[in-house]
């Protein structure tokens, strides 16, 4: 199938913002093209087969963020006519120290808080009353920042509305509260280590460390997010979500497709009159955009090779963008489920492995100066506790994640495994590690080796060869530090740019790049199509 030669909305990329965002302007009578560098859609949604009957999530898992998103509430009853189906378990997540003690929590918070009440008396109550906060008090002002537009009318009502409630003081108290590390936080707040590191893996999974600025806030909310409503997956992987979406965009006359490369964004005009009015292809083909060129990629990508000659604050700026540490997958097929020294483990989606808040500090710092950690914390994935068709019977998976990698290479911590002096990470490193997470295992789930069917390592630099937004293999495309976040995501203003709008009227930057940040929750793409919807 060939691009045609004119469109209303042309998006780059096919990312979950993209498909969101082109279903969202599908279904108001939009016409719309996504096209895919790739020989597949969906960005970091890729479920493979890596071993007969398993199908493994190559990269992201789960999706509490989408199924709990607006996009998904508006378009939720045209993808279940497209076949999507939404799993959740009873369980929601989990702690597992190296001796194999570890805590199992259901999806409910106030099991969760007797349960941990139970181990250190006090600390349960403090989560619940954490939780209560953010989902009653704090939350029209912290979903409102995380789901508005930053330049937008509606959040600037949203934050005069909150100032005349709190007053001065209570908005300074809030934003003190959001730019506080989760460390300082958690020993104010709770008395057991073990709390601690029930939640301080939590903050990795927005790329930052429990030291580093906005870490408590992050860490917070994700935890009671995931116990407060679980961690659904999509029935027979995360491609299902991908085929849906496509099937909902290609029914409301829509077009994708794949192999299909953008050299550069066309515009017309020059200064403040530059308009895009289309995309030129690789083989030389040109697609004509009436409406809206939407660009889901890493700002240098947009202000270096696709809009090449952008205003020189905002190449700057994208120049200045920095990305954070890499990420390692590792993949087991088992032919059963992993006999853990806490046996009700096995029915928890998501077991973060580490022996305190402590060593997940640690490992942060090793790796970002460009050590291999010699404990790495483990997420460790169990998606067949809440799919069994993911396997055959009597079969598992366990889906392993780890997000306080180098992306460059300068050593190990442990002083076990040699790297390469060029700093590259290759396939020898890359299975060494491998076998020290494999290892690191063992100690929780005796006789792991013995299960295994196959095992399948990806090291950062393998992520970012499948997707070239994964900068370093840095699974969030950009640190979400303070200068990175919110408002100031990618950049700050400059040259014309400003959150998703660019130097040209009719282009917009969407992804994990940009505002409100990385995750399956597709807020970028449902902005930007709510924007272009009312033009």
């Amino acid at each position: 199938m060939s691009a045609p030669s004119e469109t209303q909305v042309v998006f780059v990329g096919s990312g979950i913002n993209s498909l969101v965002g082109a279903a969202l302007l599908a279904v108001r009578g939009k016409r719309v093209l996504v096209l895919e560098r790739n020989d597949r859609l969906g960005g970091c949604i890729r479920t493979e087969e890596l071993f007969p009957g398993y199908r493994h999530e190559v990269f992201s898992s789960w999706h509490p963020l989408f199924v709990g998103s607006p996009g998904y509430a508006e378009l939720k009853s045209e993808l279940e006519q497209a076949g999507l189906e939404v799993l959740c378990g009873d369980y929601s997540t989990g702690l597992v120290g190296p001796d194999g003690r570890g805590l199992a929590l259901r999806q409910d918070m106030a099991d969760a808080a007797r349960r941990l009440d139970a181990l250190s008396p006090g600390d349960g109550q403090a989560l619940q009353d954490m939780a209560a906060r953010m989902f009653g008090e704090d939350a029209a002002l912290t979903f409102g920042l995380l789901g508005k537009n930053p330049y937008s009318w509606d959040l600037l009502k949203l934050l005069y509305s909150e100032w005349r409630k709190r007053g001065l003081d209570g908005m300074t108290a809030f934003a003190a509260g959001a730019l506080e590390n989760f460390r300082r936080w958690s020993e104010r707040t709770l008395r057991s280590d073990a709390a601690r590191a029930l939640i301080a893996p939590w903050t990795l999974h927005s790329g930052l460390g429990p030291d580093d600025a906005g870490s408590a806030l992050i860490g917070k909310l994700t935890f009671a997010a995931v116990v407060s409503g679980g961690m659904p997956v999509i029935k027979g992987g995360g491609s299902r979500l991908v085929e849906a979406l496509a099937r909902v965009i290609e029914n409301r006359g829509g077009q994708l497709l794949t192999n299909a490369q953008v050299d550069r964004v066309l515009v017309e005009g020059q200064g403040r009159r530059a308009r895009a009015a289309g995309v030129q292809l690789a083989d030389g083909h040109r697609v004509r955009a009436r409406d809206a060129v939407v660009c889901n990629v890493t700002p240098q990508q947009l202000y270096g090779q696709l809009l090449p000659d952008a205003p020189p604050p905002a190449r700057e700026r994208a120049q200045a963008y920095r990305y954070g540490r890499g990420c390692m997958q590792l993949h087991f097929a088992l032919n059963a489920p992993p006999a853990w020294m806490e046996p009700e483990l096995v029915k928890v989606p998501l077991v973060h492995l580490t022996e305190s808040l402590e060593q997940v500090c640690a490992s942060v710092t090793e790796a970002n100066n460009g050590l291999l950690p010699a404990c790495p914390t483990l997420a460790i994935g169990q998606p067949v506790a809440v799919d069994p068709s993911r396997a055959p019977d009597g079969g598992w998976i366990l889906w392993i994640q780890m997000q306080e990698m180098p992306a460059r290479l300068k050593g190990d911590a442990a002083g076990q495994i040699d790297t390469p002096a060029d700093g590259r990470w290759n396939e020898a490193v890359r299975e060494a590690y491998a076998d020290r997470v494999q290892a690191r295992l063992e100690r929780v789930m005796p006789g792991l080796a013995e299960r295994i069917v196959g095992r399948r390592a990806y090291s950062p630099a393998d992520l970012e060869a499948l997707n070239c937004n994964l900068v370093g293999g840095d699974p969030y495309s950009g640190i979400c530090s303070p200068d990175q976040f919110f408002w100031l995501r990618p950049f700050a203003s400059g040259g014309g740019a400003r959150g998703h709008r660019t130097p040209v009227a009719g282009l917009y930057h969407i992804g994990a790049s940009t505002h409100p940040g990385p995750g399956l929750g597709a807020g970028s793409g449902t902005l930007v199509a709510r924007e272009i919807a009312r033009k």
